[in-house]
């Protein structure tokens, strides 16, 4: 564990995680699934205002009320809310008030080698999104989460033995699945704030091409997220479960279609456009846009006349 002006700390290992909140040793070194409930408080005294973590931290709320302050914001999450956060991601820590009970459950990620879940695990966006892009489950969701919650306590209370690692992650991995499922129902129920924010998209993106912001480049995916305020893994995710469609591939398209616009409606030369539309070499457009259309920009002007 480092410690930096005593605000920001780095857990290497979970049972120094343990030990910094004044926890019992983990059961087994590479796992712990701790229940914080009205016999077991959570400390916030003993917290750091941050810390980066060497291992994947799963934070599941089964009673809250009221808001709770993570790092220096207060948010909504409700019963039934899940955060997830992937190594070495800056993770603030969230203020419990003596209402509010949750399961903890840390991985290293030396648990998971030889495993298939391993490599999947990484492919799950919602490691990287935000802490204000929880989970929010319904009770349904709420249910089979909670299930299989208290089959990995009762597994790692109970001793563990040549099948525990085996059947732990088997569980991990189911509750990624219908976590990946929930994440996608969320994008859907949540039509009305999501259409705003892809109506808002649409407009920053407009105005960048329409201004011809050259000293911006081509828009990116970290540029629109920054501008919305969203994470771009969960943009990008909502924009998938959405339109069918990447925040990148949603820029192509707007690309293409403003050059298409600019082969078609002036006399400007590939390379002026490409410049216009935030290309540092025009190179790159026509390789794109060849991609996309499967016809270079010279030869789809000439198609027009």
């Amino acid at each position: 564990m480092k410690r930096k002006d005593d605000k920001l700390v780095r857990f290497i290992s979970i049972s120094e995680s343990h030990q910094a909140f004044g926890l019992p040793a983990p059961q087994h070194p590479l796992i712990s699934l701790v229940h914080f409930n009205e016999g077991n408080p959570f400390n916030a005294e003993m917290a750091p205002i941050y810390d980066v973590l060497d291992f994947y931290k799963i934070t599941f709320i089964t009673k809250n009320s009221g808001k709770l302050k993570y790092g220096q914001d207060y948010y909504d999450y409700n019963e039934g809310s899940m955060l997830f956060f992937a190594p070495n991601q800056l993770v603030g820590t969230t203020e419990y008030n003596s209402e509010t009970y949750c399961y903890l459950l840390l991985i290293h990620p030396d648990l998971l080698l030889g495993y298939p879940l391993a490599k999947k695990i990484r492919e799950y966006g919602y490691f990287s999104y935000s802490s204000n892009e929880a989970l929010h489950l319904s009770d349904k969701e709420k249910a089979i989460i909670l299930s299989i919650y208290q089959i990995m306590e009762q597994e790692l209370n109970n001793g563990v033995d040549e099948f525990s690692q085996e059947v732990v992650i088997a569980q991990i991995e189911l509750m990624l699945s219908y976590v990946n499922r929930f994440y996608k129902r969320q994008f859907i129920t949540r039509k009305t704030v999501n259409d705003d924010i892809l109506e808002k998209l649409e407009s920053i993106l407009d105005d960048h091409l329409n201004q011809k912001m050259l000293h911006l480049g081509v828009p990116t995916v970290q540029y629109l997220s920054d501008r919305l305020h969203i994470s771009p893994g969960y943009l990008s995710d909502m924009m998938r479960s959405l339109i069918g469609k990447s925040t990148k591939q949603y820029i192509h398209e707007k690309l293409i279609e403003k050059a298409k616009e600019r082969l078609t409606s002036t006399e400007l030369t590939v390379s002026e456009i490409a410049y216009e539309l935030g290309f540092e070499h025009p190179q790159s457009f026509s390789k794109l846009f060849k991609a996309k259309t499967n016809t270079s920009p010279l030869e789809f002007r000439n198609s027009f006349y």
